[in-house]
């Protein structure tokens, strides 16, 4: 059974950092591409970070130069380092499998960027 967990969010001023990771089991992490997606209020979860098990590395525009993507696969875990945020971040994270598969979503975590 896959199980993928996120954590990390919170409440953090504009121009603030975070630093969100996601635990996965029950797949073979390794030999996935994964993704960071988010879902803001009234709009459709987009991808907004994304890391093949080769390296390479894609960003929506929206965060390109704020955004990091990575990968620790010893530890099954990707992260994101969000920096310099901004109120239109504000969303529920999540990370999955790109493309995303519907039955591994988790409960994402929450980001809230406000002053």
């Amino acid at each position: 059974q896959v199980q993928l967990v996120e954590f990390g969010g919170g409440l953090v001023q504009p121009g603030g950092s975070l630093r969100l990771s996601c635990a996965a089991s029950g797949i073979i992490f390794s030999i996935n591409h994964m993704g960071w997606y988010r879902r803001a209020p009234g709009k459709q979860r987009e991808l907004v970070a994304s890391r093949s098990n080769f390296g390479s590395t894609n960003y929506a525009d929206s965060v390109k130069g704020r955004f990091t993507i990575s990968r620790d696969n010893a530890k099954n875990t990707v992260y994101l380092q969000m920096n310099s945020l901004k109120p239109e971040d504000t969303a529920v994270y999540y990370c999955n499998i790109v493309p995303y598969q519907s039955r591994y979503w988790g409960q994402g975590t929450q980001v809230t960027v406000s002053s």
